[in-house]
């Protein structure tokens, strides 16, 4: 039996062999979180505003947008801290907190943009039928699995994780409590948590990105078969914007978990890591609101009911 030390917190020494951009990046990440808040919030207030809105796509975008609000909240405004005034400690229950957090609202959102394939997929292919198929009961319940599935994934990995004794290791490399550089630090077997790690991936990363696959696979087809130019033109418009979210999210989240890892971490993974947890969240809504004209249309009479209320 060999004695280990207790960990009570955790030091993010992430990015610090730059110690010349931590200016730059305290910038980078304040303003780009600004916009998130900002980007997503309107998504939100404009989708709940306008009545035209009220249905399955721009219910679970208001999802989507509330998740993306949630995520980078528990990661960036530490992460500030730690560029400007250089207190890198996070105590155990906050790591445990910051990564359970993490983990499951980024397996939300992976189960969420399926979700939001399979509504395109019956908006497209079935349009008679969609109001039908696409009713409230369904797609509540859809986003409400879409939560509850990415929470207990989490909690279980996280509980996993944090049991394992660390022998006084407390140095992560990294710029947030990421389960992977955790697991780095553990002095003890984890075959267990390299298992559940790689079902829970094959389940939230690899079956999800199949799904969309498939979904928009019919849709091309569907859209294909479409004689105007005009419908043709609508049809990519209402899915282009959920496939550049696809793209950006499922593919920094595949470097990151599915690529094989080193013992060390490299300065790619961390920006990486920086990418998935802050610009794809801050992009969503530009996404979104540039290439959707019911979005720019219902915030357009939103700020003029706005203004109108301000004149009287």
């Amino acid at each position: 039996m060999r004695n280990y030390s207790a960990v009570t917190e955790f030091f993010l020494v992430g990015l610090s062999q730059y110690p010349e951009l931590q200016f730059c990046l305290f910038m980078l990440c304040l303003i780009m979180y600004m916009i998130i808040l900002l980007g997503n919030s309107l998504l939100i207030i404009i989708s709940i505003l306008d009545s035209h809105l009220h249905t399955p796509m721009y219910f679970f975008l208001g999802n989507l947008s509330f998740l993306d609000i949630c995520y980078t909240s528990s990661s960036i405004p530490p992460m500030l801290i730690i560029f400007r005034s250089g207190r890198k400690s996070i105590s155990f229950v906050g790591c445990a907190l910051q990564m359970v957090v993490s983990l499951g609202l980024g397996s939300t959102e992976c189960v969420l943009l399926a979700v939001m394939a399979y509504d395109r997929y019956v908006a497209i292919c079935n349009p008679l039928r969609y109001p039908i198929i696409m009713n409230r009961v369904l797609y509540v319940h859809m986003a409400a699995w879409s939560w509850i599935t990415g929470c207990l994934t989490s909690l279980l990995q996280t509980v996993l994780t944090m049991v394992l004794p660390f022998c006084g290791n407390n140095i992560i490399d990294h710029l947030t409590c990421e389960i992977l550089a955790l697991l780095k630090l553990t002095c003890s077997d984890i075959t267990v948590n390299v298992i559940v790690m790689t079902v829970t991936n094959i389940v939230l990363l690899v079956i999800p990105l199949l799904l969309i696959f498939i979904s928009y696979v019919f849709i091309l087809s569907s859209i294909l078969r479409i004689n105007s130019a005009e419908g043709r033109k609508k049809a990519f418009s209402t899915c282009s914007a959920h496939l550049t979210v696809v793209i950006l999210f499922y593919g920094s989240a595949l470097f990151m978990y599915m690529k094989p890892k080193s013992k060390g971490t490299n300065t790619s993974d961390e920006i990486i890591g920086l990418s998935y947890g802050v610009a794809t969240p801050m992009l969503n809504p530009i996404i979104y609101s540039l290439r959707n004209k019911e979005v720019k249309e219902a915030g357009k009479k939103v700020l003029t009911r706005y203004l109108h209320l301000l004149k009287t």
